[in-house]
C-alpha cells in the first residue's frame, strides 16, 4: 500500500506550519521552497487542506495559510484523507457484496491502520522537531 506523493507533500506542509508562528500565515512560495516543489501544485493541495477545514487561507501581501486548528486536534488521517479521500483500499471485483471474505480481511486491516493514523496527531512529531531561531 502506498499513498501518494501529494500525501507526503501535504504531511510535510502541515507540518511546517505547526512549526510556525500559530497567528502569522505562511506563504505557499515559501512552503514551496522548503518543501522543493512547485508553488502551483502545493497551493492545489493546500485547497484541498482548507476544504476539509484543516488550514484556513488568508489572502494578500502578508497572506498565506495557517492552521484551522490546534496542532493537537489535527491527525494524519484527517491530512491524509483530504488528500486520499476515504475510500476503500480494495473493492471486490467479483460482485460477492459484503460478504466478500477477502474484502472484510482488508477492510479490517484498514479500520487498524486508520485508528493508528487516528492516534497520531500532527503535535506528536512536532514535538521531534530541531529548534529553531
Amino acid at each position: 500500500m502506498k499513498y501518494s506523493q501529494a500525501t507526503d507533500y501535504a504531511l510535510h506542509a502541515m507540518l511546517n506550519l505547526v512549526a510556525s508562528a500559530p497567528d502569522k500565515p505562511v506563504g505557499v512560495q515559501q512552503l514551496a521552497e522548503k518543501l522543493g516543489v512547485s508553488p502551483t501544485y502545493l497551493s492545489k493541495l493546500m485547497t484541498k487542506l482548507v476544504k476539509a477545514g484543516l488550514i484556513v487561507s488568508t489572502p494578500g501581501a502578508n497572506g498565506g495559510y495557517r492552521l484551522r486548528k490546534a496542532q493537537d486536534e489535527i491527525s494524519f488521517l484527517h491530512v491524509i484523507q483530504a488528500i486520499e479521500g476515504t475510500a476503500s483500499l480494495l473493492e471486490c471485483s467479483l460482485d460477492h457484496g459484503d460478504e466478500c471474505l477477502i474484502q472484510q480481511v482488508v477492510r479490517d486491516a484498514e479500520r487498524q491502520m486508520e485508528q493508528l493514523l487516528a492516534s497520531k496527531k500532527l503535535s506528536d512529531v512536532a514535538k521531534r522537531l530541531p529548534a529553531t531561531d
